[in-house]
């Protein structure tokens, strides 16, 4: 992929800012007035600890952050259900999918909720929403989701490799704080949802070993 290159190839199918749910999370679209709350959340300097922008705990770089989501129309906080207290966010985008693709990320969760099940939850919830969305014709609208993933946050990797990512041949390098940054880029189909861990198959075959 070119450096920096940002298509427009969004889905008129899918709506990027559904409200969701399941027994851990509730997920809605963002708002302004989230903003004390969920940088309460962010401002822990370890959930970015192996991030490209590992200073987005800090106030100014955060609130590009919120803004940024504010902006994007696809951006969702993630509240505990039990707590109704938010612990993170993510977000559905088009600008560097192709057709029939969703981008999902710009995810973070509370270092409480790291360890696989509430990011299996946002991510199973957010690929079931986007894999049912239909064009005009009845035919599904998005065949696969991407993820990129910087190259050296082998925590994200790994946690994107548990739910079933398979990691892609496409490369896309932008600038972060200053530095380029490689991102690599990782797919999970319609298909490989469905027959993977997070999906209806792969949950009745059970949990990968070792996985929480």
């Amino acid at each position: 992929m070119g450096r920096g290159a940002r298509r427009c190839y969004e889905s008129p199918m899918l709506d990027r800012q559904p409200t969701l749910a399941d027994a851990h999370l509730h997920l809605r679209p963002l708002a302004p007035g989230d903003w004390p709350a969920l940088f309460a959340v962010a401002s822990d300097p370890a959930i970015w600890a192996q991030h490209p922008v590992p200073d987005r705990w800090q106030e100014p770089v955060f609130r590009r952050y919120f803004e940024e989501a504010l902006a994007s129309r696809g951006a969702l906080i993630a509240i505990d259900r039990l707590t109704g207290a938010p612990i993170g966010a993510s977000r559905y985008d088009h600008g560097r999918a192709l057709p029939g693709e969703v981008e999902i990320g710009w995810t973070f969760l509370a270092r409480d909720r790291w360890g696989g099940t509430w990011n299996h939850a946002m991510k199973r919830l957010m690929l079931t929403h986007a894999f049912a969305a239909l064009d005009d014709s009845g035919a599904p609208a998005i065949t696969q989701a991407i993820f990129l993933i910087g190259e050296t946050n082998t925590r994200s990797r790994r946690a994107m490799a548990a739910i079933g990512g398979v990691l892609t041949d496409r490369v896309f390098t932008y600038t972060m704080s200053g530095v380029d940054v490689r991102h690599l880029v990782y797919a999970i189909t319609r298909e490989g949802f469905a027959a993977g861990p997070l999906g209806s198959r792969g949950k009745e075959a059970g949990p990968p070993a070792g996985r929480g």
